[in-house]
């Protein structure tokens, strides 16, 4: 089958190794000319890692990434509230946690395609769908140039993707009345101690810090901002912030402000259809979830581990596949939609009794391992857990 995808993010990358894999041709535009992308990082839960696995990728991963052992939640006082035991998360899962930048996945991707002579075109502007009178589509660029495909596969974000326009119609995505600034640096010495994940909770803040090693760190501080026709200033991050516990401002000092990103936090509604004709939305243009629910790269490489098995599963019954691709992921990615956003709403509370309550429910609470592998490995054959 020849498939065309649109956006080489971490969806549309993955989906091109799959794909390619299973004996599709496949292209791959982008309209960013930075190969890459910005961002700070991600931790690869063992979901993930059972994906990158499948595809081959889980050595380089494990090469350019850490394994986080604990993840942390404190107060804005750096007091403890509450731990959770990844170490017995990746066991009952049967995989390891990977915390990586976000360039190094990038890059772990683009080369795998980049060696198996898959073509991957960045800066492409002026992309369109276009339909005939069988409403079949193809991808017209700027120039007039046209990419006709069996399959258009639209991994083109959460903001403006086409697919998601050409599939249902003016269907937005919904800002979630918060900000992140997000970094990353390397540091010329240790900053922590532990490979993990350090989440503090303000009134109405947040700051995350991911350890790679320990001087190898991405970040992500967050703010209440109702409005988005009024969201904070850049530099409110480093006055909001400098008076939180270490490693905070050893940070926010040494991470390069062109490094450093200011997103308007927007999420998308769950939907039962996410194809029409040949058009597929995969990645964050069919179920974006906020950052809140630390699932989006896992998500999106399980659309990767899918799609190709459907598709085998329906060959030549293209709107059978699509159908059933749908129906297997729908209901996943929208209980990771809608965890997110009540997890965002009680960390963006700006009520400071009730962030106290919310601070005392945390620390009174097991963070429930054995439910959160059982709902994470969930439609995925994962096998029994490492010894």
């Amino acid at each position: 089958m020849k498939i065309v995808i649109i956006g080489a993010g971490i969806a549309g990358l993955a989906c091109a190794i799959a794909l390619t894999r299973a004996g599709h041709g496949v292209t791959v535009v982008e309209r960013s000319p930075d190969p890459y992308g910005g961002g700070g990082g991600m931790v690869l839960w063992p979901n993930a890692s059972f994906v990158l696995d499948q595809l081959g990728l889980l050595p380089e991963i494990a090469a350019a990434s850490g394994t986080p052992r604990a993840m942390r939640r404190l107060d804005r006082h750096g007091t403890l509230l509450q731990s959770l035991d990844i170490a017995r998360l990746d066991h009952e899962m049967g995989y390891p946690s990977h915390a990586v930048f976000r360039r190094d996945l990038m890059r772990i991707l683009a080369g795998w395609l980049a060696r198996h002579g898959v073509p991957v075109h960045h800066g492409v502007a002026g992309l369109a769908l276009r339909t005939g009178a069988d409403g079949h589509a193809w991808l017209e660029m700027a120039d007039g140039t046209a990419l006709h495909a069996d399959l258009v596969l639209g991994a083109d974000g959460r903001k403006h993707s086409l697919a998601r326009r050409f599939v249902l119609g003016e269907n937005q995505p919904r800002y979630q009345g918060f900000v992140n600034w997000v970094g990353a640096v390397e540091l010329e010495r240790d900053v922590v101690q532990e490979i993990g994940v350090q989440d503090f909770w303000g009134k109405g803040e947040r700051f995350g810090v991911v350890a790679v090693t320990g001087r190898k760190l991405y970040w992500a501080a967050a703010a209440a901002a109702p409005e988005i026709d009024r969201l904070p200033a850049f530099d409110e991050l480093y006055t909001r912030f400098k008076g939180w516990p270490g490693p905070i401002p050893d940070l926010l000092r040494h991470t390069p402000r062109f490094d450093v990103h200011l997103v308007a936090v927007h999420d998308v509604d769950p939907v039962p259809c996410w194809h029409r004709a040949n058009v597929l939305m995969v990645g964050d243009a069919a179920h974006a979830s906020l950052p809140t629910s630390g699932q989006g790269a896992a998500q999106a490489l399980e659309d990767a581990w899918h799609l190709p098995r459907c598709l085998a599963a329906h060959e030549g019954q293209l709107d059978e596949a699509l159908a059933a691709f749908t129906a297997m992921r729908a209901a996943k990615t929208a209980a990771q939609t809608l965890m997110a956003r009540q997890f965002a709403g009680e960390l963006f509370l700006t009520d400071e009794a009730a962030c106290r309550e919310r601070d005392a429910r945390a620390a009174a609470q097991v963070p429930p391992v054995t439910g959160m592998a059982t709902g994470w490995r969930s439609g995925l054959p994962m096998g029994a857990p490492a010894g």
